[in-house]
């Protein structure tokens, strides 16, 4: 059975061995170089309106991650989102259930709606975001990532 809840600091360890999972194979993300713990915690709490939640199984394992802040540009009433599974786990719920609880928290923590990057070639993520009830609303071409390849990103969001 697969449960969501809040993320906790103790979390960081797995939550960072799912995100380095997935970065490994590239192609999905726009994050090119490994974390570790400490990287994942300062990033939980990097703001007050941090909402972090995890999906895991019966026995614990972390199986998906979600979490939303303050969007950089776009001022304190914009969640901006993340949303990973980890490999060969995906179309199991987590993603659906994930974003239940992200977005009931959003609302009460005052976010007015959440915006999502997706790189454009990432059609499982694209498809993901569509399915949640995003819309296309930008894009941002020739998007640099650290590894220095290009992509262009697909703007989407959810009106809280």
């Amino acid at each position: 059975m697969l449960s969501v809840r809040r993320a906790a600091a103790l979390d960081a360890r797995d939550i960072a061995e799912l995100l380095n999972e997935v970065i490994a194979i590239g192609g999905t993300t726009a994050m090119t170089d490994a974390v570790g713990p400490v990287d994942v915690q300062a990033w939980m709490q990097s703001d007050p309106r941090a909402i972090w939640h995890v999906a895991e199984d019966d026995a614990g394992q972390i199986l998906g991650v979600q979490w939303i802040d303050p969007h950089p540009e776009h001022g304190g009433s914009v969640g901006q989102i993340s949303t990973f599974a980890r490999s060969g786990k995906t179309g199991l719920g987590i993603g659906s259930k994930l974003f239940e609880a992200t977005k009931q928290a959003a609302r009460m923590a005052g976010y007015a709606w959440i915006n999502a990057e997706i790189r454009a070639d990432n059609a499982g993520g694209l498809i993901y975001y569509q399915s949640r009830g995003f819309e296309d609303w930008g894009r941002i071409d020739g998007y640099v990532m650290r590894n220095g390849q290009t992509v262009t990103k697909q703007l989407k969001r959810y009106d809280l």
